[in-house]
């Protein structure tokens, strides 16, 4: 065997012939004296330390022999362009370490951006570093371009403004969130130029309409992925703007489906059956009479993004009090259950388990939950009226309507399906939702998304596994949030009730029933006061508690006694998480405080037996014999018989605390 045939073993270990399976072949042909001329076959190594540092920058792409054929396809293209065997590229991306990571990263990740560099070799220069050693800007901003056909020229500013996002994404010099933002600020600055060509094209003399054009889904929320359409609603200001506003959006449309993404308008009123622009006040009418609740629900994510800013904004003010209203239908909270369940059943079976977006345990987990948590919350707590996922989240957590570990589990699951949807989505700039099954493409996901191999286990295989973590959380905490039986008990009180400022308060407990209104606002401004955690989980909880209070003969008495178990639990960390998540907690609590002095009394000197609550089987009366059990293992545990008595009548006491909530429920109905 020849010295120059043995060279693709040792490009093996750059981590080229992986993808290709020939072992570094096809890379030595492709970097040898024909190719690249980078590698010395007959010495097995790099042509001199440039050569080297760009070999060591090709073998951490994600997909190595990809990134390669890619640089070897653009400098032919360079050398047919120019005539000449150097390669401007080339030698940037030995002058520009900077230069040479972007570049190899984007493309090793993305054969469409790629394709682009192929095709418009000099289009490498957008990822340059500037003179002051910063890399180019990534925020979503459109570039001059050069001149020509607007069209043509909006086109190549997209891709360039793509160009760097992707670029800063790939090499780390911008989080996820950054990225979700800088591909929201492309579209919108897109959106603008799209509108701005349009109304140019109308015809001379024509009066320039009132249009605003509005974003939604996740363009609104600004966490737009690499391809996605981007959902927007058309508004005009009045009816003699709709002919030309029509027109204008018509053809807004047409452009940037050519030159980045379908535009879809298919959430505005009456969906593709209803008018492309409506004026503001047709549809102030549509809301108030016809919408459903998924339309309020989609409403959440508005946010002006181009055309008539101000008419945006107003649009979005003049339905906000409906959308904040939505949850008090009696039918709501079941309607987004129910939209979630639907968008499941429409899955294909063989793709349910792999998609990372609609599927179980998938991104749309996260976004019903938070939504739902917004429409019935938000109504009193404007902090939680965030477009984004991410800050609702938060806002959520922040408040105490979202515990705190479940709040940090949500946020890593949303991070880790939304990074996965960018990779998928990148790579072909295609939109695709699905992990791939074949073993090649998976290989190249775990790269991209920086797993390795480690011992024992290879990169796709911690890629699955840390999949299936993310997805089972998700899909669990998905369940107790969006059928959290606390929802429709909130849901059902008016939004002013949500709202326990002293007037409001005041007001409310007059209403209610209360006996004594100043005595029972002091109690709820005892139990609310500050900004503690602790306070903002109870300004959560006492609305739906005073209205079960309200249903008792005597609810002073119910908010006294609640106040007194408050304060001996308020300061442990399970009692106000089990009030707020553990199902029929909560109002099986203010009906036996409200209506059984007795049980206040026994649950004042023994807290821990509210856990009993949570379950119906716990209040299931229990034999003689498991009693008698019971109490003779109690007292074996203690030598001492003073302590065996006090632990007996310890677990005596317990035993007639589920006795008697049994009894109030059941008598109560509420068992």
């Amino acid at each position: 065997m020849s010295r120059p045939t043995r060279a693709p073993g040792r490009l093996a270990r750059y981590g080229f012939g992986t993808a290709d399976g020939d072992g570094g072949a096809r890379a030595a042909d492709l970097l040898g004296p024909d190719g690249l001329g980078l590698w010395r076959p007959d010495e097995q190594e790099p042509v001199d330390e440039p050569a080297g540092e760009l070999l060591a920058t090709l073998s951490r792409a994600a997909d190595p022999d990809l990134a390669l054929r890619q640089l070897h396809r653009i400098v032919e293209t360079e050398r047919r362009t120019t005539g000449d065997t150097a390669s401007p590229l080339l030698a940037d991306l030995h002058a520009d370490p900077g230069l040479r990571r972007r570049v190899i990263a984007v493309l090793g990740a993305s054969s469409a951006l790629g394709d682009h560099l192929v095709a418009h070799p000099e289009h490498y220069q957008a990822l340059r570093t500037a003179p002051d050693g910063l890399a180019p800007s990534a925020e979503g901003r459109l570039e001059p371009a050069g001149d020509g056909n607007p069209v043509a020229v909006l086109r190549t500013a997209y891709r360039l403004a793509l160009l760097r996002i992707a670029a800063a994404d790939l090499t780390g010099g911008r989080g996820l969130e950054q990225t979700m933002a800088a591909l929201s600020a492309l579209a919108d600055a897109t959106l603008a130029a799209a509108y701005e060509i349009a109304v140019d094209e109308l015809a001379e003399g024509a009066e320039r309409p009132r249009l605003a054009v509005v974003a939604m889904g996740k363009c609104g929320g600004g966490e737009l992925n690499y391809v996605s359409d981007v959902d927007v609603i058309f508004v005009a200001a009045e009816d003699a703007d709709l002919p030309a506003a029509t027109l204008v959006a018509t053809r807004l449309i047409h452009i940037c489906g050519l030159v980045a993404w379908p535009v879809d308008a298919a959430l505005r009123p009456e969906g593709n059956r209803g008018p492309l622009v409506r004026t503001l006040a047709s549809h102030l009418a549509y809301y108030r009479r016809w919408a459903r609740t998924w339309e309020f629900q989609a409403l959440l994510k508005a946010r002006p993004a181009a055309g008539d800013l101000p008419l945006a904004q107003e649009w979005i003010d003049q339905l906000a009090p409906l959308v904040w209203r939505a949850a008090e239908r009696p039918e709501a909270v079941e309607d987004v259950r129910a939209m979630r369940r639907r968008i499941i059943d429409h899955i294909p079976p063989k793709e349910l388990e792999r998609e990372i977006k609609r599927g179980p345990g998938g991104l749309r987990d996260i976004e019903f939950a938070v939504q739902l948590l917004q429409l019935v919350h938000g109504r009193g707590d404007e902090t939680l009226r965030a477009p984004g996922t991410l800050p609702a989240l938060r806002a959520l957590v922040a408040g105490g309507y979202v515990g705190r570990a479940d709040g940090e589990a949500l946020l890593r699951g949303y991070r880790f399906l939304r990074s996965v949807e960018h990779r998928l989505q990148l790579q072909g700039l295609r939109r695709t939702h699905t992990v791939p099954t074949e073993p090649a493409a998976l290989r190249w996901l775990a790269a991209a998304l920086g797993f390795t191999a480690t011992p024992g286990r290879s990169a796709v295989e911690s890629f699955r596994a840390e999949w299936v973590t993310h997805a089972t959380e998700v899909r669990r905490l998905h369940a107790k949030l969006l059928y959290r039986p606390l929802l429709e008990s909130v849901a059902r009180v008016p939004a002013d009730g949500l709202r326990l400022t002293p007037e409001a308060a005041r007001h409310r407990l007059e209403i209610l029933g209360f006996a004594d209104p100043a005595g029972a606002l002091r109690h709820l401004q005892a139990l609310t006061g500050g900004v503690s955690r602790t306070a903002a989980i109870q300004r959560t909880l006492l609305p739906v508690l005073l209205s079960e209070f309200a249903d008792a003969p005597e609810p002073d008495r119910g908010l006294l006694n609640y106040r007194k178990v408050s304060d001996k639990l308020g300061s442990t960390p399970w009692y106000l998480r089990l009030l707020r998540d553990g199902g029929p907690v909560a109002r099986r609590l203010a009906r036996v405080l409200a209506l059984s002095r007795y049980v206040a009394d026994l649950l004042a000197r023994d807290p821990e037996a509210l856990r009993l609550l949570a379950e119906e089987n716990e209040l299931a009366p229990r034999s003689r014999e498991v009693l008698r059990e019971g109490f003779l293992a109690a007292a074996a545990r203690h030598t001492d018989p003073v302590e065996a008595t006090s632990a007996v009548r310890a677990l005596r006491r317990r035993e007639l605390v589920r006795v008697a909530c049994a009894d109030v429920l059941c008598r109560a109905g509420a068992l």
